[in-house]
């Protein structure tokens, strides 16, 4: 017990201590400063730039990166579809797979189009080494530099600079951040023990003299743009739990580190582009002290056990049911707590969680403010912060600002409208899906534990991150499409929003200081906003919540 707290307080000082060196290095790249990798990936980026025609200097406005996004998506999913569909003529199929159905494969561009990575099929036995690598590969790193550009310009425009160029910072994005980290992190894991080969299945005789088959590929490279973008998806069926995805603690700590690389690092981006650290500091101080209450009520909910096997056993045992031996019950509480709140991807079976666990997985998806994932959900923080300062504007009778600039009715619609959307995508399915339990739910496990089975999906769905309680039978036609709509509408809404919000803040001229405005960098205002997070969150999402872990742990505590 006391080493794996150990490990994790090494593992959250060492994303505390990456958080200002990369935040910096992020702000350097989009603000057109001097970086190391200059005399590399300039060359490299003009190149393109000339064949795509596009000008570094060709600033666009919300409505022009809105289009921008939604034209390169809509053409990179029709390429991936075209490429899975066609896998069996194509290179690099060792063995022989053929395309899936249409609706696991439209399922599949959805989800990876969206940095979502939620997954519907098991990849050893579905998808070649040619479409692991050049089609969702390819996917989870501009799924990734899509959602980093668009929080890089909600941020330029919250400063009231222009928006800038979508197809540079999509490139940015990739040749700056996402690649070079990508690479080094490969060699890392590759190091520790995670293969990268094109050789087929390996098939090999055991001591009791049967057959065994061991699926491999190019993992490594895919392993690390899959935690380094939050795109949460595996290589393998069972994800990070899978010993060539996650063999031993170096390679867990890795990725562990890599998922919560970018988004936290995002907000001191924030403080550098708006010359205001405190504000940046208060800010992730906030989400990390969440983050720590939620890591210790899952670590403790594990670690206590359950108490119908406890009474068994007449002593207290941690649940070791759904754990990875090699990495512990403590390791794979944090990891689920890590992941709900980035990117998805899973180490052990969230489903077997204890409630505490299990309630500390669904607050992360429902609130998102966690860091959320790439880009699009570090916004998400300061759409609550425009909330907090409009709001405690009204109580105390000041002219509700952001940073220098009036927050009025078309700004608070937006927020409203991002911040809705997802209650309406959780709610309104789930509540189809729980009036059909034969037909349409999937459930495996009746009760308490079958209601957060579909709202996990759902919510897991709308909030673009990749994990599920793994005992849902979820891959049929109802799940395949409800969850594509849901994967959908939940990136590319709230997207919008966030790019007209950016916009009309950009827009808007400066007012100058009075001793009556608000400080939005004080620990008062910090801490409103955290309580209005808490409300909001709450208010939505509460009864889902008792009707689902707390319900269980109940039931669990009276030994029915």
């Amino acid at each position: 017990m006391g080493q794996g707290f150990w490990q994790i307080g090494l593992t959250l000082c060492i994303v505390v201590a990456m958080v200002p060196l990369l935040g910096r290095y992020i702000a350097r790249v989009f603000l057109g400063e001097r970086t190391l990798l200059d005399l590399l990936m300039k060359p490299i980026e003009r190149s393109f730039f000339v064949l795509a025609g596009v000008g570094t200097k060709q600033d666009m406005t919300g409505w022009q990166y809105i289009r921008a996004v939604l034209y390169s998506n809509l053409c990179m999913g029709i390429l991936v579809y075209a490429i899975i569909f066609c896998q069996k003529l194509l290179p690099w199929n060792p063995n022989g797979f053929d395309a899936p159905t249409w609706d696991i494969l439209l399922h599949t561009v959805v989800s990876f189009i969206t940095n979502t990575g939620q997954q519907h099929y098991t990849g050893e036995t579905t998808l070649s080494y040619f479409s692991q690598v050049a089609a969702l590969g390819f996917l989870m790193f501009t799924s990734a530099a899509t959602g980093l550009a668009v929080g890089i310009a909600f941020i330029r425009g919250l400063t009231g600079k222009k928006l800038g160029n979508f197809y540079v910072d999509l490139t940015l994005a990739i040749t700056r951040i996402l690649l070079p980290i990508s690479v080094m992190g490969a060699i890392a894991l590759v190091f520790f023990g995670v293969p990268q080969t094109l050789d087929g299945t390996l098939v090999v005789q055991t001591l009791e003299g049967s057959t065994q088959y061991i699926a491999r590929g190019p993992v490594a490279s895919f392993e690390m743009i899959k935690m380094l973008g939050d795109n949460g998806s595996g290589f393998f069926g069972v994800n990070s739990a899978h010993p060539l995805e996650n063999p031993n603690g170096a390679t867990n700590l890795i990725e562990i580190v890599a998922m919560m690389a970018i988004p936290a690092s995002l907000i001191h981006t924030y403080g550098i582009f708006t010359k205001n650290s405190k504000q940046a500091w208060l800010v992730f101080g906030m989400t990390f002290v969440v983050l720590v209450i939620l890591i210790w009520l899952a670590v403790d909910g594990e670690q206590q056990g359950n108490p119908l096997v406890n009474g068994i056993l007449e002593s207290q045992q941690p649940n070791l049911e759904g754990k990875e031996i090699r990495l512990g019950v403590t390791q794979t509480a944090l990891w689920a707590v890590i992941t709900t709140a980035t990117s998805g991807a899973v180490n052990g079976m969230q489903d077997s969680l204890m409630p505490p666990g299990l309630f500390a997985s669904l607050f992360n998806l429902f609130l998102r403010i966690i860091w959320g994932s790439q880009g699009t959900g570090t916004a998400y923080l300061f759409i609550y912060l425009i909330l907090g300062v409009f709001l405690t504007g009204l109580m105390v009778g000041t002219t509700p600002e952001l940073l220098g600039r009036k927050i009025e009715r078309r700004e608070i619609i937006l927020a409203s409208v991002i911040l809705l959307i997802h209650p309406i995508l959780v709610l309104i399915p789930s509540a189809i899906t729980l009036a059909y339990p034969f037909s349409l739910s999937g459930i495996t496990n009746p009760g308490f534990h079958g209601i957060s089975q579909v709202v996990y999906e759902y919510a897991a769905a709308s909030a673009n991150n990749a994990s599920s309680l793994q005992g849902l039978y979820n891959s049929t036609l109802w799940w395949n499409l409800s969850t594509c709509f849901t994967m959908f509408a939940g990136r590319y809404i709230p997207m919008i929003g966030i790019l007209l919000l950016a916009d009309s803040m950009s827009r808007k001229p400066t007012i100058p200081p009075t001793p009556i405005i608000l400080k939005t960098d004080s620990l008062i205002f910090t801490s409103t906003t955290a309580a209005l997070v808490l409300i909001l969150g709450m208010l939505a999402f509460f009864p889902l919540l008792a009707l689902g872990p707390i319900g269980e742990g109940f039931k669990l505590a009276s030994g029915s």
